[in-house]
């Protein structure tokens, strides 16, 4: 039962030279993306004013972590096919997506810390707004991953159980990031009141992927698929494609927009002047 619960069976679903790619390459993209966000996020700190230089060291570490994993999920992937007759079959080695919720339950919660960080909202606000966040967050992640490890058909309807018992808190930190947000645009300075807007919009579309993809590798089909064999496989294929999507935008993308909210936030243009050097924001 505990080996279950750490990766997901060893039986692949065959999958075509093009699913079994697409799939590698997001994988491989993800890593770039996150290894390339960390190095921008840390060499950035010097740009903003020392306030919000945390911020920014907390993003840069979301992404390097975020960016090990990937790593591994990628390694764990090819380890676990091999081509066979013009196709990819699986070897016997279990595919660990483990990785992918031992990422999640490090990076989410760090993701409202940074978040809370570059709002600069007061002691007491933030340290109970972090409490409600944090908590959901790992209520979130643990609901969830029981019903990601079925892979029998008979058990869908467990996994839409886990599934709507861990949308309770998704949708709880959804809405609490959206109320705070909202909240904060009166106390910040109006350079970065719309960028914290964008910010609203970028967490509602990003996050939403995850509920999708959730749900495309948990259908009947995409079960049959993880039990074994070609049908359905597309499921699957899917599932990872979006939580790789997700996680670029969710923590690469929006570590880029922590960025510019601590840029205006220190009374400096997002946008550099002919010279190079940082521009004052109009008054």
């Amino acid at each position: 039962m505990l080996e279950s619960l750490l990766v997901l069976g060893s039986t692949m679903p065959d999958l075509s030279v093009f699913q079994y790619s697409a799939v590698d390459n997001i994988f491989s993209m993800t890593v770039a993306t996150m290894g390339a966000a960390a190095i921008f996020l840390f060499l950035s700190r010097s740009q903003v004013d020392p306030e919000y230089r945390p911020a920014l060291a907390i993003s840069g570490l979301v992404v390097t972590i975020a960016c090990y994993h990937y790593f591994m999920i990628r390694h764990s992937w090819n380890d676990a096919y091999m081509l066979s007759d013009g196709g990819y079959v699986g070897t016997g080695a279990a595919f660990n997506d483990f990785y992918r919720y031992a990422d999640w339950i490090l990076t989410v919660p760090l993701l409202m810390v940074e978040l809370v960080a570059v709002l600069r909202l007061q002691a007491a606000k933030a340290t109970s707004l972090l409490t409600r966040l944090v908590i959901a967050a790992a209520l979130m992640i643990a609901l969830g991953y029981p019903g990601e490890v079925i892979s029998d058909p008979e058990g869908w309807g467990t996994r839409v159980a886990w599934g709507v018992a861990s949308s309770v808190p998704f949708f709880y930190i959804l809405y609490v990031l959206w109320v705070e947000l909202t909240k904060s645009l009166e106390t910040q300075p109006p350079a970065a009141r719309t960028l914290i807007e964008v910010c609203r919009l970028v967490l509602l579309i990003t996050w939403a992927v995850y509920p999708i993809a959730y749900a495309l590798g948990g259908t009947p089909e995409a079960l049959a698929a993880k039990a074994g064999g070609e049908v359905g496989a597309g499921g699957v294929v899917g599932l990872q494609i979006g939580y790789a999507i997700a996680d670029m935008a969710a923590k690469a993308g929006f570590g880029v927009l922590i960025y510019f909210i601590a840029r205006a936030k220190s009374g400096k243009s997002v946008v550099p002047g002919a010279t190079g050097e940082p521009v004052m924001a109009p008054a």
